[in-house]
């Protein structure tokens, strides 16, 4: 595929997302690398626009320099942004309050802390992402180990062969202190993606370092 037939497929995916308004938002592709750009009212929407331009076939990379304008109706103050941070994690179930700390400058929501596991830190920056006048999200939360690497190693694996999008095959495996490397050749950025979500997955992982190629 071309740098014009993969721009012309990232923007058609863009415009086929509903969450998202494409007009606002440009591409550029080199050598598989999807550049995005533009202005958009909400980090949820720049977020959105990323994992859609990341699922499109061919992609290797995405380079997410959009940036989010609050519209007048959006604006709010930190104090404003934290209060309602502290509540949308207390409300989710997923989450142990009482080990995350929210700190919020400009816009920005800093989340600090230590949990058991990764869902639980997603769970974390997708329950402030969504919220009126964030403008980014850093999400600082590091991952408690809690087995050993032989342990890991085997959920990891075990969790990729039942992935019907990923080759198991092709990608290796690797585990030292709670960190996991990954490496090999897939198909699609979209594959990447999937084995290393499978990889945090596993308990006790605290860093995954993506060496997995896309193939042209």
């Amino acid at each position: 595929m071309t740098d014009l037939e993969l721009k012309k497929a990232v923007e058609s995916e863009l415009n086929f997302e509903p969450s998202i308004n494409a007009a606002e938002i440009g591409v550029a592709a080199k050598d598989g690398i999807i550049t995005l750009s533009g202005n958009v009212p909400s980090y949820w929407e720049k977020m959105a626009a990323e994992r859609a331009a990341a699922r499109v076939s061919g992609v290797k990379a995405v380079v997410n320099e959009v940036e989010v304008h609050l519209p007048g109706s959006s604006e709010r103050t930190d104090e404003d942004i934290a209060r309602a941070a502290v509540n949308a994690l207390q409300w989710n179930v997923l989450i142990p309050i009482d080990r995350i700390k929210v700190k919020v400058s400009k816009g920005w929501v800093t989340l600090e802390g230590m949990v058991d596991w990764q869902f639980q830190k997603t769970a974390a920056e997708k329950a402030v992402r969504k919220l009126i006048g964030v403008k980014g999200v850093i999400d600082l939360i590091e991952l408690k180990p809690s087995i050993s690497k032989g342990e890991v190693k085997a959920a990891i694996e075990g969790a990729l062969k039942r992935l019907a999008e990923i080759d198991a095959n092709k990608i290796k495996v690797e585990t030292e202190d709670g960190k996991v490397v990954l490496s090999g050749t897939v198909r699609s950025w979209f594959e990447r993606e999937e084995a290393e979500r499978a990889a945090w997955a596993a308990p006790g992982v605290r860093t995954v370092e993506d060496r997995i190629a896309v193939a042209a």
